[in-house]
């Protein structure tokens, strides 16, 4: 049966997860769009039912999705176009929205190979950036990511614009202080991008286990992050502007990373 109603209580329950609250008391969230919802399946993420508008499944990747759900037995929910608009994202509707279980992993969760490359992140607020770290991270063949406050992994616009990647990757919401010890005990070192920092970021070593630290758009890293067990690098600026966007930052110290590593 089709739902033909915005104010439906199934979908009305399901649009309630772009609230962090409410993804908080159920441990689900959302996944907008067909990309997002194909990397989803393909990650083995525990989907609770697809929303799906018929009149907009024109993409081959929508009825790869769509096919994904009947081969997994997950529960499809037919609406009409206007009763979708309740549960998608914008204008940027594709006929096709997950409701998963969010993955949990804790940081002793995480099997690494012995020269891992981990992203960490602190207070990073603009899901954006977050997302946009994440699709790096994945392309630059980073072995987890470890989020330390800011904006939640679970946010359906950072699923969004990480592309989905946040499914292929392990990642991991610590504290500071649990991070940095769990660090220090794989004898992992902690590279971190540092406005001002007399290193070059091309002249830094950052082969090996590493951890690239990126800190918030706005107040940068945190105390924690600027010991002596730290080594601070900076990204040229040569015009007017301090500093890169945090998610560029990220993109450069991991490709960095990669050329460094052969590969």
């Amino acid at each position: 049966m089709e739902i033909t109603s915005r104010s439906n209580p199934r979908l009305r329950a399901a649009a309630r997860l772009r609230d962090r609250g409410a993804r908080t008391e159920t441990g689900m969230t959302l996944v907008d769009g067909v990309r997002e919802v194909n990397r989803a399946f393909e990650a083995g993420v525990a989907f609770e039912a697809l929303f799906i508008c018929r009149e907009l499944l024109s993409s081959p990747d929508a009825k790869t999705a769509l096919e994904a759900a009947r081969v997994t037995r997950v529960e499809i929910v037919e609406c009409s176009k206007e009763a979708f608009g309740g549960v998608a994202y914008g204008d940027r509707a594709e006929g096709v929205v997950g409701v998963v279980r969010t993955p949990t992993l804790e940081l002793d969760d995480l099997e690494l190979p012995d020269d891992p490359l981990l992203v960490v992140t602190e207070n990073v607020e603009k899901p954006g950036n977050l997302g946009a770290i994440l699709r790096s991270a994945d392309g630059a063949g980073a072995d987890a990511f470890i989020a330390i406050g800011g904006t939640d992994l679970d946010n359906p616009n950072v699923i969004r614009a990480s592309l989905g990647t946040v499914f292929a990757l392990p990642v991991v919401a610590a504290t500071g202080p649990d991070t940095a010890a769990w660090l220090a005990e794989g004898s992992i070192r902690s590279v971190a991008a540092v406005v001002g920092a007399s290193l070059p970021y091309s002249e830094a070593n950052l082969r090996g286990p590493l951890a690239i630290i990126l800190g918030s758009e706005s107040a940068g890293l945190s105390a924690a992050w600027r010991g002596s067990k730290v080594e601070a690098v900076s990204l040229p600026m040569l015009g007017v502007a301090d500093s890169l966007n945090v998610s560029a930052a990220a993109a450069v110290l991991l490709y960095e990373a990669r050329r460094q590593r052969g590969g």
